[in-house]
């Protein structure tokens, strides 16, 4: 059975005792102590859990057999797990101070919260830091120690390239859509997206597990990085076009000027008066501008674009799901299971 929300945050405050400890440890004052644990726990409890509860399911599945929780075994995977929630809390405290964003899961951003302000930059880079003292403690004598310290320093910098593209494309404050493309598109959204959401959670799991060849991560590579592109390419869609009610929020991509696989797919196909419209309306905090927009990617029936799109590629996922080789420990259930979580999703 997939591990529950309950079950994985079991697994976080024996994490949280042990940097408590090591706060201690390193004399750091109660007051300075307590503001530390209120970021552990304020930004990066609460979401969905999805990236760190895979490496507890992709190890369950590699292990052939169920990971009960309370087992050291559930601990180390969970550790795994929570080390990758920890590196979302940091993208995403520094990432709405960047994006001047007003709320996260309901509340207001960290940097908005009474007194936090721009110490939330410290506690972006020690939510960062915490993940290397808690690999330190609980890996330094596994053999795959060092592969664990390189893969979360790479994808953190991939991740770090994938958001300068994004921020450099898309500013807020200065549409251009000359300055989109669907090659940046893609690039953002595999940089910034899917290698630490898709590829990350298995990467850690193959090396957790004791399976991690040269063969069995590229085989990773090349299912997860499309499947977190489409991924993100469904989030665009259903900014768009899914019922907010279904969807828990309403789309704000067309009034924040994102560079979207919608909008990119609009303008190569726009006529020069409906290109005309999508440079006088996107990007605009307005109302009646974004129904301007909203009209275009109609008229230009992106829906059935999509649909067509979302066909081709599950398609091709299929088929290399299917060429799989497990002869090296590798399973192709592995990759079902997060073709299933997100295949024709509607939220």
């Amino acid at each position: 059975m997939p591990t529950t929300r309950t079950e994985f945050e079991t697994a976080f405050q024996p994490l949280v005792e042990d940097m408590l400890q090591l706060c201690r440890d390193n004399k750091l004052p109660d007051n300075a102590r307590a503001w530390y644990e209120k970021n552990l726990l304020h930004n990066t409890m609460g979401g969905k859990y999805n990236r760190g509860m895979s490496v507890i399911d992709t190890s369950s599945i590699l292990l052939n057999k169920s990971i009960t929780p309370g087992t050291p075994e559930y601990l180390r995977a969970g550790a795994l797990g929570w080390m990758i929630e920890l590196l979302q809390a940091f993208f995403l405290v520094s990432d709405d101070i960047m994006d001047s964003s007003k709320t996260r899961r309901g509340s207001p951003c960290w940097y908005l919260m009474p007194t936090v302000g721009m110490i939330a930059i410290n506690d972006a880079f020690m939510l960062e830091g915490t993940i290397y003292m808690l690999l330190k403690k609980h890996f330094r004598q596994e053999k795959c120690y060092t592969d664990l310290l390189e893969l979360f320093h790479e994808v953190t910098f991939q991740t770090e390239l994938g958001q300068q593209c994004d921020l450099l494309t898309a500013p807020e404050d200065h549409v251009d859509l000359d300055n989109f493309s669907l090659d940046k598109y893609f690039f953002i959204v595999r940089y910034k997206t899917a290698f630490y959401s898709f590829y990350l959670p298995v990467a850690l799991a193959l090396h957790y597990c004791g399976v991690a060849t040269e063969k069995n991560l590229q085989q990773a590579n090349d299912i997860l990085i499309p499947m977190g592109e489409y991924f993100q390419v469904q989030d665009d869609y259903l900014d768009a076009f899914a019922d907010p009610e279904v969807l828990g929020k309403i789309g704000t991509d067309i009034q924040d000027n994102k560079c979207s696989w919608l909008v990119n797919q609009a303008l190569k196909r726009a006529t020069p008066e409906q290109r005309q419209v999508l440079d006088q309306n996107y990007g605009r905090k307005d109302a009646v501008k974004e129904k301007a927009v909203r009209k275009i990617y109609a008229d230009l029936k992106l829906e059935a674009v999509y649909h067509a799109y979302e066909e081709e590629t599950v398609s091709m996922l299929r088929k290399r799901i299917a060429d799989v080789d497990e002869s090296e420990g590798l399973k192709k259930e592995v990759f079902e299971a997060f073709l299933g979580k997100i295949y024709k999703r509607t939220k």
